[in-house]
């Protein structure tokens, strides 16, 4: 079961904006990565909690941040809850649904389950639609994205050969393009997100 450190930090500037802590492992379900947000000073912002079927589908996500919560999964498109977190709202919980693919947000598990459920093969490249809930506000936010998996090398390690796998990730709005690394169900780095400790092995890439 990978479990380690992610530091995360403004990728323009350099700001260290505090690290996330998570546990990951194969399930009944397929996959399921458990996660907890903290500033720089210490205390919880957030948590994260995604399920992934077997084809690589979020059929669970829980986020908690800033007072709220967000409560979805994937049944022809995407749909999700999101309400006050303490329960004391109830009629501010707004219902929300989309046809876009799965979710997106702030935590290194949304772009390995993107990663995975697109299961490109190395100079392959596909276009997909996710909704994004980011912040201590997690509103939904529905944006396009081109991935490309640019390549895949072999790095050399005491149980041997590691794949690693190079993406480049578009914001279809903005242009913007992000580069990042992959090996198993672990991040090894992207803008703003670096792998700090991994107290066990990736587990190995699993395609549909």
């Amino acid at each position: 079961m990978p479990n380690g450190r992610y530091s995360l930090h403004d990728p323009h500037d350099g700001t260290p904006l505090g690290e996330e802590r998570f546990q990951c492992a194969p399930g009944p379900a397929g996959w399921r990565y458990v996660a907890k947000r903290y500033r720089p000073d210490g205390t919880v912002q957030g948590t994260t909690d995604l399920t992934l079927d077997a084809r690589h589908r979020p059929i669970r996500l829980e986020l908690r941040s800033g007072g709220w919560q967000v409560r979805g999964g994937a049944l022809d498109g995407v749909h999700w809850v999101r309400a006050d977190a303490a329960g004391t709202a109830p009629e501010e919980a707004v219902e929300g649904e989309d046809r876009a693919h799965a979710f997106t947000g702030d935590s290194p598990a949304f772009l390995i389950a993107t990663a995975r459920l697109l299961a490109l093969d190395p100079g392959g490249s596909a276009r997909i639609r996710l909704v994004s809930f980011t912040g201590d506000a997690l509103a939904p936010r529905t944006l396009d994205q081109g991935w490309q998996l640019h390549s895949v090398q072999d790095h050399p390690t005491d149980t041997g050969p590691l794949p690693v796998e190079h993406y480049r990730v578009t914001d279809l709005d903005t242009g913007e393009v992000r580069d990042l690394h992959l090996t198993g169900d672990v991040l090894l780095g992207a803008p703003g997100i670096e792998l700090e400790e991994l107290d066990s092995p990736p587990n190995p890439r699993r395609d549909a």
